[in-house]
């Protein structure tokens, strides 16, 4: 993918990348230059809620009683329990 620079220094990033980080109008972004001249672009996330969205949702919801056997589970595979 390719964008071009504006004679203000200005570019749009692709929707793809703006899709799949999940960008929206007024994010902000980290810049890395590294020692080879390669440029890396992070999204700078500051609150729990943008983590959370980044999870899809579960498929069903678990309940404790499935928690429980879980961990019950992994205990014996781990032979724990």
């Amino acid at each position: 993918m390719t964008a071009t620079l504006t004679s203000k220094g200005q570019i749009t990033l692709p929707k793809a990348i703006r899709d799949r980080l999940r960008l929206h109008a007024g994010d902000q972004l980290e810049f890395l230059l590294g020692e080879d001249g390669r440029l890396e672009v992070i999204p700078k996330r500051s609150s729990l809620q943008e983590l959370k969205a980044m999870i899809p949702p579960p498929r069903r919801n678990v309940t404790l009683a499935d928690m429980k056997k879980a961990i019950a589970e992994g205990a014996r595979a781990s032979g724990r329990a």
